[in-house]
């Protein structure tokens, strides 16, 4: 009986020590001018600190890239902004300051192909715009919920814009910097061209359609806002 206790206590001993020396002592040898270059001191150092580390970054970075390929498909580009498509049969929601003054011609570009529309909805005060268009099957990203948007997080927008001709994609990453009231604001700066894109978290969920002030700064509706808006 005797030789078992010794043995668990030289077992939680040893798990103590390691904890201990990891904790304690490797970031003391691995700053050291002398024993920081041991190999030895350098292959611990890697396993117990750097691998972690760069295995949640790269993580979040696939799950970012993975996610922005399937929100690609519900873009929309219209005259000077962009959009996004809301249901499979065909209701985008963009900014209301989006609309061109002429009510002839309304068309928008969704995967290159031009596209007409009609509005069915505006609402000035929280400048949103509902627009429908002949096509069903559409792809769709879901919303996030409003108690999973916080300060800090990490978020990303994606847009379409005109160049040389060419309907090309914009993608923007960030960080949350501040929720205030119904508003979301983020670190991120972007050419107005991109107002009324969706803003994503990482996992490619919907959290705000962004409008972009004259300083380029990229503010968001909350994504309850737009529900309420489209009805749903």
């Amino acid at each position: 009986m005797n030789k078992i206790v010794n043995l668990i206590a030289i077992l939680l001993l040893g798990a103590l020590g390691g904890i201990i020396f990891q904790a304690l002592i490797l970031p003391h040898l691995a700053n050291h001018e002398y024993f920081g270059d041991w190999s030895v001191v350098k292959n611990l150092k890697r396993e117990a600190i750097i691998n972690p580390t760069e295995e949640i970054i790269i993580e979040e970075n696939q799950l970012v890239e993975e996610s922005y390929q399937k929100t690609k498909k519900i873009l929309v580009k219209l005259d000077n902004s962009c959009g996004f498509l809301v249901t499979a049969d065909g209701l985008v929601i963009t900014l209301a300051t989006a609309l061109p003054a002429e009510t002839t011609d309304q068309y928008l570009f969704l995967e290159g192909r031009k596209i007409d529309y009609t509005v069915t909805k505006v609402d000035r005060d929280q400048n949103l715009a509902l627009l429908k268009i002949a096509e069903n099957n559409l792809p769709t990203r879901s919303f996030a919920s409003l108690d999973s948007i916080r300060t800090a997080q990490p978020v990303f927008l994606s847009g379409l814009i005109v160049e040389e001709g060419d309907i090309k994609e914009i993608f923007n990453q960030g960080a949350i910097k501040m929720i205030d009231d119904s508003l979301i604001r983020t670190n991120i700066f972007e050419k107005d061209v991109l107002a009324g894109s969706p803003l994503f978290n990482v996992k490619g969920e919907i959290i705000g359609i962004n409008s972009i002030d004259s300083e380029g700064k990229v503010t968001a509706l909350v994504v309850d806002e737009i529900r309420k808006f489209a009805g749903f």
